[in-house]
């Protein structure tokens, strides 16, 4: 297995091996690097639905997501969809997946399906290098800090998506809600600090108004959100990433109008997170 870095700052691309057929050495190899790199990347891979499954439960347990529908045959695989008509795709913002849970998932395995021609890249960030780069004067103001995230203005029934043509494919308008977590946390795995707000679903501050919340929220993404620390992701047949939801944002281009673009998704289990 070899694994090089994609970007100066962001994610790594691991060659070398298929993940259909990973030995037990190999698995524990993959762990190390998912914790060290936060996201990583793969190519030319023969990963069908059920080897996917597969893969996923070796290396944790599956979390299934309020709102996407599941594939036919897979319930535990959710699709990530958009048709040729569709003006809007899902997860067209910065934001980290299920950190509006009380327990965050702890990461996502994607796997192309259908691509467009053109377009469709998927953009990812590394939350603990933008906390590292963070000054001491900024660090110490968020140092014991907690945060709102929900999902209700997005997926809710006056959330964003519901006005939308993505109305029709989600589900789930009951299962809205919110939860508060630590601004910085102490990545399980790694031991790194890392920043956890995200545009997406991170609403305020707890005990702040929300004025005040987001100006420093949007100092906060703006200093994320620099070349240093992101990266972007060229989808091909074969492709695959898997991202910690825990320490990177992501976000899905829509620049391929006209077009279908169908993606498979799992969702990991994650831990309560502990403060940095």
């Amino acid at each position: 297995m070899i694994v090089t870095p994609y970007s100066a700052g962001c994610g790594a691309l691991v060659s070398g091996i298929q993940l259909a057929t990973l030995s037990d050495n190999e698995l524990t190899e993959l762990r190390a690097a998912f914790a060290e790199h936060g996201v990583l990347f793969f190519r030319d891979q023969d990963f069908p639905p059920a080897q996917h499954l597969e893969f996923a439960e070796r290396f944790g347990s599956i979390v299934v997501n309020k709102f996407f529908k599941a594939t036919s045959e897979f319930p535990k695989i959710a699709e990530v969809r958009k048709e040729k008509t569709q003006q809007t795709n899902i997860g067209g913002g910065w934001h980290s997946d299920h950190s509006y849970d009380d327990i965050p998932a702890m990461g996502s395995i994607l796997v192309a399906r259908t691509l467009p021609a053109t377009g469709g890249d998927t953009q990812f960030a590394n939350l603990a290098a933008a906390y590292d780069a963070l000054s001491p004067l900024l660090k110490k103001r968020i140092a014991n800090l907690r945060a709102v995230h929900s999902n209700e203005h997005i997926y809710g029934e006056n959330g964003v998506y519901r006005h939308t043509d993505l109305a029709e494919q989600l589900g789930g308008m009951d299962r809205v809600g919110d939860a508060t977590h630590p601004v910085v946390i102490t990545h399980p795995e790694s031991g790194r600090k890392v920043l956890f707000v995200n545009p997406g679903h991170t609403i305020q501050f707890e005990g702040w108004e929300f004025t005040e919340s987001r100006t420093l929220l949007d100092e906060l993404y703006a200093h994320v959100n620099q070349p240093q620390f992101t990266c972007s992701f060229n989808w091909l047949p074969g492709s695959v990433t898997f991202w910690d939801n825990r320490c990177t944002w992501h976000q899905a281009k829509n620049d391929y109008q006209g077009q279908a673009r169908l993606m498979h998704r799992i969702t990991l289990a994650g831990s309560a997170l502990t403060a940095g």
